[in-house]
């Protein structure tokens, strides 16, 4: 037994982590696989800490990763069961050896919303054919978002402390809003993607997603792998003077609860020295904008998902007309909800060797970065912009379209710009987020400010597992 002063095993945190998936993700449905050798790992990673060897400030610590990231020792399915009848990968992706060389334990794969919720206009959030439906720990009948749902829902609910997401737009933040945890999306690039199955080269961008900004920026230093302490940065003193814009349109006024919560960390901020200049409006985007980016998405989908599919062993789909052929012969279980529309409109769709691809992704690019972020932050002189994420989780649907009434993702997302998520408070029991935009490689700066404003607000309450809520 360890002295009441010593800090904790590896070991021991593995055996505390698998005895709360035992109890709670019955319920929960946020893990799809644990590693069967979870404990052996934790005690390989305390034997090295015995001899004085420790890989990093993250050495021993537990961490799940979304079942879209490549992992030789667990499948990889993102959520299909076209991927979960083939073999493992035959290597790591890239941010999961840096995970391993930084001695984190892999405690598992997080659930998902299927092919990262990119098949169908009418899916659900956080179900697939293989983890089944991810539910919101705060509420069982409410969503905990997409596609990241297992992900957000395994840290808030206490089953690990690091969960990796991914995101091309609004999948690290939706859960982290939805289910109260703190998630980032960084810069395009900054995390590589190699061995993540892909939707869009071009916004996607894996990340963290913690129980604080601190062990977010510390996750974030394994997966950039750049050299960058990004947690020390985590730290109180950096709010003064920080110039913090408030562009409202579209992302405000879609939830009064979210809208007053934001409110509320905007005057918090205030309050301690920051700089707030409010209606620092990024020019109107028109609703083409997201014709574009579908378009984007779609085209690079169908290029990018076949190459992935041919670095993967084992018989089956190639491609993405066979994954389609897939679900229709399984339609029992793959289309038991909802359709595969976005998946047969990128089949039919313009391809990335196209003009119109080329002209939509120019377009997405001009207007969100010199023509909107980027403006912005040079015309106000501002650090970083702020705004309401997320309204609270809507109820889970499977049989229709669900109810998001609004975000704040879509031009970061084009742009490929960071974007940090952190829980403001509960809404009459569900949580509700800020999110702090930035510039391209603009994570520091936004790893201060929303650490800051979250050394200010009291913590959530811990989730109750209610079966529903006003």
């Amino acid at each position: 037994m360890n002295p009441p002063d010593a800090a904790p095993t590896s070991v021991a945190e593995v055996e505390r982590l698998l005895a709360r998936i035992a109890e709670v993700d019955p319920v929960v449905r946020a893990v799809c696989t644990v590693h069967p050798d979870a404990l052996g790992q934790a005690r390989a990673r305390d034997a090295e800490s015995a001899a004085g060897r420790s890989r990093g400030p993250l050495h021993g610590r537990a961490v799940l990763v979304k079942d879209n990231v490549d992992t030789v020792d667990l499948p990889t399915t993102a959520g299909s069961l076209v991927l979960a009848q083939r073999p493992n990968p035959v290597q790591d992706a890239a941010l999961v050896a840096r995970l391993r060389e930084a001695g984190m334990v892999v405690l598992g794969k997080a659930n998902l919303s299927e092919w990262a919720n990119i098949r169908d206009y009418e899916s659900t959030s956080g179900w697939s054919a293989y983890g089944g439906l991810t539910r919101n720990p705060y509420a069982l009948d409410r969503s905990a978002g997409g596609s990241s749902s297992g992900s957000g829902a395994a840290v808030a609910a206490g089953l690990a402390a690091f969960a990796v997401g991914t995101e091309t737009d609004g999948s690290i933040s939706c859960p982290a809003a939805y289910n109260g945890c703190v998630g980032l999306k960084p810069t395009v690039g900054l995390v590589p993607t190699t061995g993540v199955v892909p939707i869009a080269s071009s916004q996607d961008s894996p990340g963290p997603m913690a129980t604080t900004v601190r062990d977010a920026a510390a996750l974030l230093s394994v997966l950039a792998g750049d050299g960058v302490d990004y947690a020390a940065h985590a730290v109180e003193g950096r709010l003064a003077g920080k110039r913090i814009g408030v562009p409202r349109g579209p992302y405000w006024g879609y939830s009064a609860e979210a809208d007053a919560a934001a409110e509320r960390a905007i005057a918090a901020l205030s309050a301690v020295g920051a700089v707030v200049v409010d209606g620092t409006d990024l020019p109107t985007m028109p609703a083409s904008l997201y014709d574009d980016e579908l378009l984007v998405m779609l085209a690079e989908l169908r290029t990018e998902l076949a190459a992935y599919l041919a670095g993967r062993p084992g018989d089956g789909p190639r491609d993405l007309a066979e994954v389609v052929e897939f679900n229709r012969r399984h339609a029992d279980v793959e289309l038991e909800h909802f359709g595969q529309v976005c998946l047969e409109e990128a089949l039919a769709g313009p391809g990335t060797d196209s003009e119109e691809y080329a002209a939509a992704r120019a377009r997405c690019v001009a207007a969100t970065r010199e023509g909107g972020i980027d403006r912005v932050l040079r015309e106000h002189a501002l650090d970083v912009l702020v705004t309401p994420s997320y309204p609270r989780a809507h109820r889970i649907r499977l049989d229709g379209p669900e109810e998001l009434i609004g975000s704040c993702t879509g031009v970061p997302a084009m742009a490929g710009y960071p974007l940090l998520t952190v829980p403001t408070e509960l809404a009459d029991g569900l949580p509700v987020a800020v999110s702090f935009w930035g510039t391209a490689g603009s994570e520091r700066t936004l790893v201060e400010v929303a650490h800051g404003y979250e050394s200010l607000r009291d913590p959530l309450p811990a989730p109750t597992f209610a079966p529903s809520v006003g």
